[in-house]
C-alpha cells in the first residue's frame, strides 16, 4: 500500500509539472500531495491495527481459516450424454388385402381399440352372393358324396362315379374356403390394441393394397433410438443401465437396460445405434421426441475424487493445497501437483500425486499460497 502511495504521489507530481511550470504552484501542489500521503499511511496503519487485533481476538494469529477433506476411495463413475429420438414399437399404417369400395368406417380418430377388432369394411356384396352360391352346392355335392360313398362301400356303382362326387365335394370345399378368405381380406383389422390416430379414407372411395386407409398407434411402449461414437463400442453392452431424461418433460426421468447395439457402423458419422425399451402408460411421451441418454462409460470402486473447482493449473500443470505441518509443528497449506482423470459431477478423479488419508483443502484454497499458516475449521 505504501509503495502504490508513493507511485501515485510522482504520478500527481509529474502531471502537474506537465500543467504549470511556475515554482509556486508546483510548491502548492507538492504541499497538499503530502498532505494526502499523510492522511493515506495514517488510515494504512489503523487498518493494518484493526486486521492484527481481530486475528488476535479470533485466535487466528496469522492463520487463514480453511475446511478441508480426508481422502477416502470411493466409487467414481463417469457418464457420457447423447441425444436420441422416441419411436413406437407398435405403429402401423394400415390398408386392405384386397381392392373394394369402402363401405362402413367403424371408427373415429383418437378412438382406443383392441387387437383384431374391425376397423373398415368393404364393399363385399358379389363375395357373399358367390358364397351362399357355392354353399348350396356344396351342400348338393355332400349329399351326392354321402349317398355314393354308402353305395361303394357296398360295392355297387363303379370306383369312378365314387371318385368324380368325392372330387366335386372337395372342389366346392376348396372354393369356399377360398372366398371366405377374400371376405376377411375385404375386412381391415387391427392388428394390435392402440389408437387410431388418423384415417386417410372416406366412404364410398376405392381402397386397394398398399394405399394406406388408417394409422394405429400404441403409446405404452415406446424405444429410444440414439447414434453412438465407435469409439465407446468397447464401453458399453446389451444390459447396461441407461439414465433417459426428455427436455419437454423436466420431471420425466427413467432409467432402463440397453435392448440392442446395432451390428453396422454408419460409414459417414462413424456412429453406431443403440436401442433402449421404456414403458409409456400415460402416453406423455409422443414419438420422433427427443431424448437424452447418459451412458456409463468408466466405474472405479476405489477412487480418490475431489470437488473439480479446487484443482488449478500453473506453468508446471495441476494443483491443489493440501494440510502439513511445519518445524513447529502447526498447520500449513503445502501446494501439491497432481494428475488428473475424468471429471463427472464437479468432481474429478486423481490418478497421481495423492493418497489415501490426506486432507485436501476444499474452502479457503483460494486464500491460501504455499507454507501459509492455516486453521482448520
Amino acid at each position: 500500500m505504501k509503495k502504490i502511495s508513493i507511485v501515485l504521489i510522482a504520478s500527481l507530481i509529474l502531471f502537474g509539472c506537465s500543467n504549470s511550470e511556475s515554482p509556486d504552484a508546483i510548491r502548492e501542489q507538492l504541499s497538499n500531495l503530502k498532505e494526502q500521503q499523510i492522511k493515506l499511511n495514517h488510515d494504512i496503519n489503523t487498518l493494518e491495527q484493526k486486521l492484527k487485533a481481530t486475528e488476535e481476538n479470533n485466535g487466528l494469529n496469522g492463520q487463514t481459516p480453511v475446511n478441508i477433506q480426508i481422502l477416502e476411495p470411493e466409487v467414481f463413475q463417469h457418464f457420457f450424454l447423447v441425444n436420441g429420438t422416441v419411436e413406437l414399437q407398435d405403429e402401423a399404417f394400415i390398408s386392405p388385402e384386397a381392392n373394394g369400395q369402402v363401405k362402413a368406417i367403424r371408427v373415429t380418430k383418437g378412438q382406443r381399440v383392441s387387437k383384431g377388432e374391425i376397423l373398415i369394411t368393404l364393399n363385399t356384396e358379389m363375395l357373399e352372393s358367390s358364397i351362399a352360391e357355392v354353399k348350396l352346392g356344396l351342400e348338393l355335392s355332400n349329399k351326392l358324396y354321402e349317398k355314393q360313398s354308402d353305395l361303394w362301400e357296398q360295392r355297387i356303382g363303379s370306383e369312378l362315379q365314387y371318385l368324380q362326387a368325392k372330387n366335386a365335394k372337395e372342389s366346392l370345399e376348396q372354393k369356399l374356403k377360398t372366398l371366405k378368405s377374400q371376405f376377411d381380406m375385404s375386412i381391415i383389422k387391427a392388428p394390435f390394441s392402440g389408437i387410431v390416430d388418423d384415417i386417410m379414407i372416406k366412404e364410398g372411395e376405392l381402397a386397394s393394397p398398399g394405399k394406406p386407409a388408417v394409422y394405429l398407434i400404441n403409446l405404452d411402449q415406446i424405444r429410444v433410438i440414439a447414434d453412438v461414437s465407435e469409439t465407446l463400442l468397447p464401453k458399453i453392452n446389451v444390459g447396461d443401465v441407461v439414465d433417459i431424461l426428455f427436455p419437454t418433460y423436466k420431471n420425466i426421468a427413467h432409467s432402463a437396460p440397453i435392448h440392442r447395439i446395432g451390428n453396422a457402423i454408419d460409414s459417414k458419422t462413424r456412429t453406431i445405434k443403440i436401442e433402449v425399451l421404456l414403458p409409456n402408460k400415460n402416453g406423455l411421451i409422443k414419438p420422433n421426441q427427443i431424448a437424452s441418454l447418459n451412458l456409463k462409460d468408466f466405474e472405479s470402486e476405489k477412487a480418490l475424487v475431489v470437488p473439480s473447482i479446487i484443482v488449478k493449473q500453473d506453468s508446471r500443470g495441476e494443483f491443489l493445497f493440501v494440510v502439513n505441518q511445519n518445524e513447529e509443528g502447526k498447520d500449513i497449506a503445502q501446494k501439491t501437483y497432481i494428475e488428473t482423470g475424468l471429471s463427472y459431477n464437479d468432481k474429478t478423479m486423481i490418478i497421481k500425486g495423492l493418497s489415501a488419508g490426506q486432507k485436501v483443502i476444499t474452502a479457503g484454497f483460494n486464500q491460501v499460497s504455499n507454507g501459509n499458516l492455516i486453521e482448520i475449521r
